[in-house]
């Protein structure tokens, strides 16, 4: 390896070949080789699908109606957003044994910036291979891994090698990869602006970069025309910024049927904090923004938040809010399509109140007890009384109004 290698930037984007599909059938193997899709209820929207589903067109963010339409015998299972998070944890937990320097971009992708690694674990390359040895020998399931000297460069150079695949593009290649590709391959082209310079003509990231830069500042302002422009030659300076949590952590549920009764919404609502917030219990975050959305018959949808002066793991505490942000918005009797919970503002480490009128710890405690009583019982072992079901398939009205 000469100097110069050894000095240039070596950054590697990790992403897990349809994670979603991939843990499930890890967990189940009487599930590989089927057409396998995670997502679940007809009206819902289809989370990942494996590599045999997607040869039927199935895709994600996909209504689960049309995918059930186009793949009949396919296998359609929930979501385990729990289960998830466990095994991103571990992979995690791998790419930190190659280097220090780990950026996760969600539950199944990161950048690693592996550039002081090379001198003890060998080339770009060869840290790729190991990396992705060790995931499917620990974890069962595969990634694919873009190598490059940027960011930008190594997350396209993943997505042109899957699955389950390992793509290098040396400096001296990146216009040569790059040039061809279409003007969506460039980040923050999504349709809006893709319209806007197809008007221009513009078709190829090549065409992209030879537009003059000024012209591309007069059509997409300083910003977007000055970064496009960059880009489209292959620049990107930004660092690998590790230690990165989520932004948010989120569930919702699209009804089978449109609901108009509070007490029904009230339960999905309880039981979607109750996931969002055992999710943010075992990630060790808290947090100090709760946000509701609401989707109306008719596809309208309604945002509402509401921030803490002390951020807070505890469904209890999360609940109250959630109901109190649902009341505020005055739609009684509204036929409603789908409801969600967001936790955002996310901080580690649990917070402090010194003063007069601190929160008391008694709900937090027994939180965790039910989280660890779930982790060994399964799920529904303990359920709040709202969401403990009769013989009959009704909710305990006793039970709920306790």
């Amino acid at each position: 390896m000469s100097a110069e290698e050894k000095a240039e930037a070596t950054i590697l984007h990790v992403d897990m070949d349809a994670f979603f599909a991939s843990v499930a059938e890890r967990d189940d193997p009487a599930l590989r080789g089927k057409a396998l899709v995670v997502g679940a209820g007809a009206r819902g929207v289809v989370l990942s699908a494996n590599y045999e589903a997607r040869k039927f067109g199935i895709r994600a963010a996909m209504p689960v109606g049309r995918a059930q339409r186009l793949a009949p015998h396919a296998i359609f299972v929930p979501p385990n957003h729990v289960r998830y998070g466990e095994v991103s944890d571990a992979i995690m937990e791998i790419f930190s044994d190659f280097t220090p320097l780990v950026e996760p971009l969600s539950v199944d992708e990161a950048f690693l910036d592996v550039t002081g690694a090379k001198k003890l674990l060998g080339s770009g390359r060869e840290i790729a291979q190991a990396i992705r040895a060790r995931v499917e020998e620990q974890e069962g399931i595969t990634c694919s891994v873009g190598i490059a000297p940027s960011k930008f460069i190594a997350k396209l150079a993943s997505g042109h090698c899957k699955p389950n695949g390992m793509l290098e593009i040396a400096s001296n290649r990146i216009l040569t990869f790059l040039h061809p590709l279409p003007i969506t391959a460039l980040w923050g082209v999504g349709p809006k602006t893709a319209e806007l310079l197809e008007k221009l003509g513009l078709r190829t990231v090549e065409d992209v970069a030879l537009l003059p830069r000024s012209t591309l500042i007069r059509a997409l302002g300083d910003a977007s025309g000055a970064a496009l422009h960059e880009l489209a030659w292959g620049r990107d300076y930004r660092d690998v910024t590790p230690g990165e949590v989520d932004k948010s952590i989120s569930a919702a549920e699209t009804f089978p049927h449109d609901l108009d009764s509070p007490e029904e919404i009230l339960q999905e609502f309880l039981r979607l904090t109750q996931r969002a917030t055992a999710r943010l219990r075992d990630r060790g975050l808290f947090a100090k923004t709760i946000s509701i959305k609401v989707r109306f018959a008719d596809f309208t949808t309604i945002n509402r938040s509401r921030t803490l002066s002390l951020a807070t793991d505890s469904a209890h505490e999360t609940y109250d809010v959630v109901k109190d942000l649902y009341y505020a918005l005055r739609i009684d009797r509204a036929r409603l399509r789908l409801v969600g919970v967001s936790l955002e503002g996310l901080v580690d480490g649990a917070p402090q109140q010194l003063e007069l009128g601190a929160r008391e710890h008694g709900w937090r405690e027994a939180e965790r007890a039910i989280d660890q009583a779930r982790a060994r019982f399964g799920g529904k072992s303990v359920q709040p009384g709202r969401l403990i079901e009769t013989k009959d398939g009704e909710f305990d009205e006793k039970s709920a109004s306790q």
